[in-house]
Formats: structure tokens, C-alpha cells, sequence
């Protein structure tokens, strides 16, 4: 790792202090429940075969073999403690998947050794340990089978397995004639109701509707308060990682780049996320100059429109999101700039400014800064594409859409809200729904948390 990356891990590695800030034991003061030591691994991927005999000899005599190496994992250490909800975080590619094979044993290292303490039990990727031509029993028996419980343990399990999956009116039918949704919620639940001591979860927290993941974010939560219970969970979410996890850990290029304070791996996950975006805007860019061709949105009446942030980009509810937008336009006339914000998690435009533009006052090459105070929302991930307009030759009411500024020219930030239901984009404490004047019928009533089991009981 780099200096740079080093200093990074240094500053926000936790100290495993012997007691939590809230006086709770730190979970140093448990066991050892999975210790990665030094572990190493690499695939080998062919290379271009030798045609003929002539040729093998040839490879031969200068080395060269009939596959390179590819390091997936390098030196990977770390423990994780019973108890804990432990994230790990990474852009695609870093190995992620390939580190929680090998803890699952379905991967073994090429060097370094896993030691786990307990029954571990993982939820990794759709369809391993499943099989499509038996029913939704069966695979239940089967899978828990592979998961080394006896039949009468299964037994115990089973309703509770297909009560939380929500099947139980298809538990008979093939598992091929399941739809996508429906197989990953049967082995989701297979996953968390077998009485393991260590869940391992890979990109599980988009399963099913929204109420079934309501149902699962009661189980975490549940979960997180049992210290036998150990978690090791793979997302891309930060706020999952805020809201659910201990600690956490990142993975990049398949090093361990930090580890420790959840807080920190998130913000910086984030961060190193939206520097490769920007990195990646910046090359498609050029590419596109160099062909002699348009950014996607532009054309040659407008060639530049973007809009990127002058603000810190992972700001909380309380802050102010200022932003600037670049533009060239030189016909004459009037030109306005309109604005809108997509919820990147969620889906759909958030704000629109609609028919309210923004009138500019300059032709040519200019910048113009924009604010938005972030008081009424909850976290997420939000974009921001801006076009710029014309009034309508048609009709005076409307104007017409010259570019937009979309795809590699749009703003991308991130609202941290802890106390915010993550299902929702508004935040509660800012938007009131209350009893209509004179309703004697009603009666208004407050609890610490909203979504406690007061209000969701299975």
C-alpha cells in the first residue's frame, strides 16, 4: 500500500480499547470467532495455446507457460471477535466475494491459513447448494444438509425458514419454476434461520420487496443485539454499514486499505468511489474530444455543460450542498439553466425545479454556483443533472431543451443521516402529518424509535 494509504489505515484503525465509550465491554473481551492470517490467492488464467509442437518447444525454452497468474488477495490479516457485525466494503473487483469464499471454505488460499471457532454459516451467491429440479422443501433439507445439520435440526428450522421466505404456498413446487425474488428469499432465510454461530452475507440487503426488507432489518437489528451471534457482512450500502456494523474493513485491489472505526471505512469507501467516478468522467471526456465528438447530452450548440460539487461531497442533513455549473453557450437570446435531483438508492427525480428556471445573465464560457440546504432529507445517494433551456418558438409558456448534462457531466454527493428511517427520503423530524383541526378521534403519541417491534410484530 501507499504512504498515503498507510497513514489512511493508521489514523482509523481501532485501538481495541478495553471498554466502548458507552462502558460496554469491547469486543477484544470476547473470543476469537475467525482469524484471516496472511492469506493469499491467486487464479491461474490461460494464456494463447500453442498451435503446434514447434511452438510448445519454443514456449518452453523462453518460459513461457500456457497461463499467467492473476493475485485476486494479498496478505489479508485480520480477526474478527463473537459478537460483532463486521463489514467489509470495496469496489467490484477487489476481491471481496473471493475473501468470504475462502472463509466459507469454498476457496481455499494459495497461501496463509482461516481458522474459524463455531458453526459458520453462508449466504454468498444465488443458486450454490441449490438445486432447480427439486422442490422448495427439498432444497430446504438439502441445503441445511450441506450446512452439516441433521435432518431433526432441520426439522426445527423448517418453519421458521419458510414463515420469514413468506413461501409457504410454494414449498412443493420446483425450485425452477421460482422466480429470481422468490429463490433468493428462500436461501436468504435458510441463511439466517439456521441456528449458526457466524453468518456470512454477501450483497444480501436488496432481497425481496420493501416489506421483506423490513422484515430483514429487523432481524439485524435483532441480530446485532445477541453476543453469540457474529456477523460478517459484504455490501456496497454505507448506510447499512453505518447503521448495522462494529467495525468494518476496505478492500482495494485486494490489500486491506483500512480497518476499524465504521464511521471512517464508510466515508472513506465513499470517497475513493467517487474519485474513481470523477477519474472516470475525466477519461470518457477526453475520449470523446479526441473522436471529435460530443459528451453524451451535448451537442455543437451547447459542447460544454456540467455540473460538479463545490462542496465537500458526503455532507450530513444539517449541511448546505453548494454546487457550480460550467456551460458554454454563445447564440444570442435568452437562455435559462434548469436543475434536477435523482435519488441515486431509491429511484425517481427527488426535485425538479419544473417550470422555475434559472434566467442566465452571461453568453460564452462561465461558471454559476448553486445551494441547497439538505435539512428535509434522510441519507441516500443523490445525482444532479442540469439542461440548458431556450423559451419555445411555439408557445411563450414552455421553453425547449437544448443539452443536458447528464451521465459523465452530472453531480454525484451523499447525505449521512443516522437518525432517519433508511426507506424513506424525507426526513420525519422536518415533515409533519397531524391531526386536522377539531379531529377529537386521534390522539398524537411519540416512542424513541419508530420502527421498534411496537410496530412491527411478526
Amino acid at each position: 500500500m501507499s504512504e498515503q494509504t498507510n497513514q489512511t489505515a493508521a489514523s482509523i484503525v481501532d485501538p481495541r480499547l478495553a471498554k466502548h465509550e458507552s462502558g460496554e465491554l469491547a469486543y477484544t473481551d470476547t473470543p476469537v470467532v475467525l482469524k484471516v492470517d496472511h492469506v493469499n490467492k491467486y487464479f491461474k488464467l490461460p494464456t494463447e495455446q500453442a498451435t503446434g509442437l514447434k511452438q510448445a518447444f519454443i514456449n518452453w525454452t523462453k518460459g513461457i507457460k500456457g497461463y499467467k497468474k492473476q493475485e485476486v488477495l494479498k496478505d489479508i490479516s485480520f480477526e474478527v471477535h463473537q459478537g460483532e457485525f463486521f463489514g467489509i466494503v470495496g469496489r467490484n473487483g477487489g476481491g471481496k466475494s473471493t475473501l468470504l469464499k475462502i472463509i466459507s471454505k469454498i476457496y481455499y488460499p494459495n497461501k496463509g491459513s482461516v481458522s474459524v471457532t463455531g458453526k459458520l454459516v453462508p449466504f454468498i451467491e444465488l443458486g450454490v447448494g441449490f438445486n432447480p429440479e427439486l422442490t422448495g422443501r427439498e432444497n430446504v433439507y438439502l441445503n441445511g444438509c450441506l450446512l452439516g445439520f441433521t435432518h431433526d435440526e432441520i426439522d426445527a428450522m423448517y418453519d421458521d425458514i419458510v414463515s420469514f421466505a413468506e413461501l409457504e404456498e410454494f414449498m412443493d413446487q420446483k425450485l425452477k419454476n421460482y422466480s429470481s425474488g422468490m429463490q433468493v428469499r428462500l436461501a436468504f432465510s435458510v441463511a439466517i434461520k439456521a441456528q449458526g454461530d457466524i453468518l456470512v452475507l454477501d450483497e444480501v440487503l436488496a432481497v425481496g420487496d420493501e416489506a421483506f426488507q423490513r422484515k430483514c432489518d429487523n432481524f439485524f437489528r435483532e441480530v446485532s443485539k445477541d453476543p453469540t451471534k457474529t456477523v460478517i457482512l459484504v455490501t456496497h450500502d454505507m448506510g447499512s454499514v453505518k447503521k448495522y456494523c462494529t467495525r468494518a474493513m476496505m478492500i482495494k485491489d485486494g490489500e486491506v486499505a483500512v480497518i476499524g472505526d465504521k464511521e471512517s471505512v464508510a466515508d472513506q469507501y465513499t470517497l475513493v468511489n467517487l474519485e474513481a467516478e470523477k477519474k472516470d468522467n475525466e477519461r470518457k471526456a477526453k475520449e470523446a474530444v479526441a473522436k471529435g465528438e460530443y459528451p453524451e447530452g451535448l451537442n455543437e450548440r451547447c459542447p460544454l455543460l456540467r455540473t460538479y460539487a463545490v462542496s465537500k461531497p458526503i455532507l450530513t442533513s444539517d449541511d448546505v450542498f453548494e454546487f457550480a455549473v460550467e456551460y458554454q453557450y454563445d447564440e444570442p437570446g435568452d437562455f435559462y439553466l434548469a436543475i434536477s435531483m435523482n435519488d441515486i438508492r431509491r429511484g425517481g427525480i427527488t426535485y425538479d425545479t419544473g417550470a422555475k428556471v434559472f434566467k442566465m445573465k452571461q453568453h460564452g464560457h462561465h461558471t454559476v454556483r448553486f445551494q441547497v440546504p439538505l435539512t428535509l432529507f434522510n441519507s441516500g445517494e443523490f445525482k444532479l443533472f442540469t439542461s440548458l433551456r431556450t423559451p419555445s418558438p411555439t408557445n411563450p409558456d414552455f421553453t425547449d431543451m437544448v443539452a443536458v448534462a447528464t451521465g459523465d457531466n452530472a453531480c454525484s454527493f451523499v447525505i449521512r443521516n443516522d437518525k432517519g428511517d433508511p426507506y424513506a427520503l424525507l426526513n420525519h423530524d422536518y415533515i409533519r402529518i397531524t391531526p386536522a383541526d377539531g379531529e377529537q378521534n386521534v390522539e398524537m403519541q411519540t416512542f424513541s424509535d419508530p420502527f421498534s417491534d411496537k410496530f412491527h410484530k411478526e
